[in-house]
């Protein structure tokens, strides 16, 4: 049994903060910043994976 794919989002700044949606399933709130050379960042918690738009197309 494998388990689900982290979810991806794709957002315009370089700063986020990530809650993990909702107040029962969720986690604490964290900052993130994605650095530029990499163009994304994954939370530590829920895993879901943040990718700057400038890099969208070279990310996967």
């Amino acid at each position: 049994m494998t388990a689900p794919a982290p979810e991806t989002r794709v957002v315009s700044q370089w700063k986020i903060a990530c809650d993990g949606d909702g107040p029962a399933l969720g986690h604490p709130r964290v900052w993130l910043t994605i650095p530029h050379d990499s163009g994304f960042v994954e939370c530590g918690y829920c895993d879901r994976r943040y990718i700057h738009e400038s890099k969208a197309d070279t990310v996967k």
